[in-house]
Parts: structure tokens; C-alpha cells; sequence
């Protein structure tokens, strides 16, 4: 990100500048969005998520401590249950006018094997805390996603991923976990005991019932090198299999009006540490933001101020634990739309996706996320049996997001997109049955767990039953 920041530091200003009052300055929408109340009319308090799209003023919250207080939760409180992490989902999973259900009191460490590289962890605990908290023991996880505020058992129920061309998503290091169900049972699952549900509910939307363990598959203890560097677009786009088959971790950033790729590289090493250095993301995004609200409708003029700083734009590295640099701090919010796209096609979609934008929405300025995953056979996950390119398309929270629906979605589900259950999408039942050749295998593992749909609000029976 500070390269994004470093192509962009002097553009807009130096634009500003040099143009004076040729170019005009357009004064974009930057107003907060209406917020709900804070108790509805029966004094119930409201539940947001992170972004602040969803809400709920639910009639009960729980949060047990012990896996025998949260089976008295699933069975008998309010439904519809939802579990809830960090809200960090864009989708309406959490929402609920029934419980809401936080595994916060049931997080940390249960055990470790030493000498498999194995740890089991309590469903509650956060991505962020879990990285020192292995990293102890001398273990680290294969891979992280961008964000790591998620508690682990909201990260594999929506399928949570980092980026490696021989790295699977998180769910896809899971071998067993406990499960917790609305008709009081509690269930240890793996490859041989309780298969189906092992298949199925590894990613489970919080459907199922709820994970109150989880036994992961982890790797020893590495030192990384985490490299951005700035580049032309159309240039990473070609050179994108090369990068994927070259190092550990690949992602980039399209930069959408500017012709501008910032890639970021992650390798093991054996450098001495030097750690990163003070986080820059909100400078970063702001400045593209500066750049947007300066020549949001000159194109050309956007274009060539984001060139003209591209061309003293030096690296950045970083040498460091994984757990330590794998994960960002993201404090500007935004919606997210993210779809998982056969590999061979990514590229293709996201050039689309990039024409479509620059053709009609001048006022996007967030960057395109590009990433590769390995293929697993968990049930329900978008990469089941299908190594996947995802694309991520982001908008600042304070502006229109309905064209990902009308705009983006199209192109990627005409690409063969599955979408990241925690980020928005359109899909219903009957669309997820022609995606997922076992959907309707899980399906029937879900109802059998949970008869009475306790756990499912609308938006999920519109997933697993009538959409």
C-alpha cells in the first residue's frame, strides 16, 4: 500500500497545482450514510456490521462459555440463532430478530501437537490473536486472508481465503472440528467420523448449527519477504501465470483510471527481520480518493497525474513472521463484492470488469483486488475442486454500491463466478444448485442438523430452501 501511496502522494496535489482553475474541481457526495436507531421501539439496541449496510435489533444476546451453554442457546433461545463474529460479512448472514450469537467467551488455544504441527482453537478466537498465539508454539497457518479482525469461526463459515497458487483457504487446513447443533447435539467431525457433515459444514454460513472447535492443519514457524512494487497495469495482467507459478503469495491491485498495477509478493527467506513499517492504507486510499474528486470526469487528465508519480514509485519490503505481514489493517470502509472465477478466465473478466467501471462509473476509486487459490473438496466452497483466480471489486462506503449488482455481478457470473459468501452478492438456491455439484448433498446434511430452520434468517432460507 505505500507504493499506491507513493504513486498517488504528489498527483493529485501537483495536478491541483499545476491546473489551477483549468480542470475544475467536481465536489463529489462525501456525507456519512443515515444511520438506523439505536433501539427500535420495543428497546432493543442495533447490531451493524462492519461496513454499516446490515443491521438487526435482535430480542436476545448470547454469548456462552462452554459448549453445553451454547447447545441451551441453539435449542431454546429466539430464533432465528445467527452466529455473529466480527460483522465483517457484507451479506445478510448475521441479522436476526430471533439471538444473536457470539463465540467471544469460547476463543483461544485447546491444544497442540508439537511434533505434527497441529493446534486446536476455540471457534471464538480472532485471526489477529491467533497468529501470536501459534507462532508461540512455533506454528503458523498456511496462509491468511487480507483482513484478520474475522474470529475463526466466522472465516471458515463464509470460506475465507488469502492468495497462493499452492495454498488452499483456510477451511481447506481443517481436519476435524466440533460441532454444536439446534437439537442439542455435539458432534466431532472429520474425513472418517461423520464425513458428510465433515464435507458439508466445513464452510456452513453459520447454518448448521455452530463450530465451537476447530483442529488445524498448520506449518512451522517461517520468516517471509513481502515486496510491493508499483507497474503497469496490462503488464502484471500478462505476466499474471508467470507471477502465480514464481512465488508463494501473489496478489495485485488494478487501479481503476490510472493504467497502474501495485503487486504484492510474499517468499520465505532467511533475511533479517526488518519489520514494516508504520501502516499507510488510509493515506493511501484517500489520496486515490483526492484523485477521483480532482478529475473524477477527465479521464485522461486522472490518468496521466497517476503516471507522471508512477515513475518514482520505489519498492517496499518487509522481512517478517507470515502471521505479522500476511494480514493489513483496513480502517476505511467500503462494500465489497468478490467472485471466484476458473483461473483461465480471471484475466479476461477483469478486463471487462476494469472497461465496464472506466466506461460508466467515474466515481470508483478503490482498487480491484486479484488473488489465486487452490481448489479443496469442502461441500459448499467457492474453490471446490477448481483452483480459482477471485476479483474483488470495492466501494467506498460513503457512495452508491448498487453498480456491483447492475454492473460487475453480470460479467463475473457469465465467467463462471462463484461468490464469497461473506460479500455481496445476488444468488439464490436454485443458482448455487447449478454452481455446487454437491449443493444439494449439503443441503440435506443442513436439514437434518437443524429440522426447524433455527439457525436460517431470510436471507439463508432464500440460500438453502425457496430462493
Amino acid at each position: 500500500m505505500t507504493t499506491r501511496r507513493n504513486v498517488i502522494a504528489g498527483a493529485a496535489g501537483a495536478g491541483v497545482a499545476a491546473a489551477g482553475g483549468a480542470v475544475g474541481y467536481r465536489v463529489w457526495r462525501d456525507r456519512e450514510p443515515a444511520a438506523p436507531a439505536a433501539q427500535d421501539k420495543e428497546g432493543r439496541l442495533l447490531w451493524r456490521n462492519w461496513s454499516g449496510i446490515q443491521n438487526a435489533y435482535p430480542q436476545q444476546r448470547a454469548a456462552p462459555d462452554t459448549e453445553g451453554a451454547l447447545v441451551d442457546v441453539l435449542k431454546s433461545a429466539p430464533a432465528p440463532v445467527r452466529p455473529v463474529g466480527s460483522g465483517h460479512s457484507f451479506t445478510p448472514l448475521a441479522p436476526t430478530t430471533g439471538t444473536l450469537l457470539t463465540l467471544d467467551r469460547m476463543s483461544g488455544l485447546a491444544s497442540h501437537d508439537t511434533v505434527n504441527h497441529r493446534a486446536t482453537v476455540r471457534a471464538g478466537t480472532r485471526l489477529g490473536d491467533l497468529g501470536p498465539a501459534l507462532a508461540a508454539i512455533g506454528q503458523e497457518m498456511a496462509n491468511l486472508p487480507d483482513i484478520n479482525k474475522q474470529s475463526l469461526g466466522g472465516a471458515l463459515g463464509t470460506g475465507t481465503h488469502g492468495t497462493g497458487r499452492t495454498l488452499m483457504a483456510i477451511h481447506g487446513d481443517v481436519i476435524a472440528f466440533t460441532l454444536a447443533t439446534p437439537k442439542g447435539d455435539i458432534i466431532a467431525c472429520d474425513r472418517t467420523t461423520n464425513a458428510d457433515i465433515y464435507h458439508a459444514a466445513r464452510v456452513n454460513l453459520g447454518a448448521f448449527g455452530a463450530v465451537s472447535e476447530i483442529t488445524l492443519q498448520n506449518r512451522p514457524l517461517k520468516r517471509v519477504l513481502k515486496r510491493t512494487t508499483a507497474h503497469q497495469l496490462e503488464a502484471v495482467m500478462e505476466d499474471w501465470p508467470n507471477l502465480i507459478a514464481k512465488h508463494r503469495n501473489v496478489e495485485f491491485y488494478a487501479i481503476p483510471f490510472t493504467g497502474l498495477a501495485a503487486l504484492i509478493t510474499v517468499d520465505e527467506t532467511d533475511r533479517p527481520v526488518s519489520p514494516r513499517g508504520p501502516d499507510t492504507d488510509v493515506d493511501a486510499v484517500m489520496e486515490l480518493k483526492q484523485l477521483r474528486d480532482f478529475a473524477g470526469y477527465l479521464p485522461g487528465v486522472r490518468r496521466s497525474l497517476a503516471q507522471s508519480a508512477f515513475k518514482d514509485a520505489p519498492p517496499e519490503e518487509a522481512v517478517d513472521e507470515g502471521w505479522k505481514l500476511l494480514s493489513n489493517e483496513r480502517p476505511v470502509r467500503f462494500n465489497e463484492m468478490e467472485y471466484h472465477l476458473p483461473l483461465e478466465v480471471q484475466m479476461t473478466a477483469l478486463k471487462e470488469v476494469i472497461a465496464a467501471i472506466e466506461k460508466h462509473r467515474p466515481d470508483v476509486f478503490f482498487p480491484i483486488e486479484a488473488r489465486v487459490i487452490e481448489k479443496d473438496d469442502a461441500w459448499l466452497s467457492p474453490f471446490f475442486e477448481r483452483v480459482s483466480g477471485s476479483i474483488a471489486v470495492h466501494a467506498y462506503y460513503k457512495d452508491d454500491y448498487q453498480f456491483l449488482f447492475d454492473l460487475v455481478e453480470p460479467i463475473l457470473r457469465k465467467h463462471g463466478g462463484r461468490p464469497h459468501w461473506g460479500k455481496l452478492h445476488s444468488l439464490k438456491a436454485a443458482d448455487f444448485a447449478a454452481l455446487y455439484p454437491r449443493f444439494k448433498d449439503a443441503v440435506a446434511v443442513r436439514e437434518t442438523l437443524d429440522p426447524e430452520g433455527r439457525m436460517l434468517n431470510d436471507h439463508l432460507r432464500a440460500v438453502f430452501v425457496d430462493g
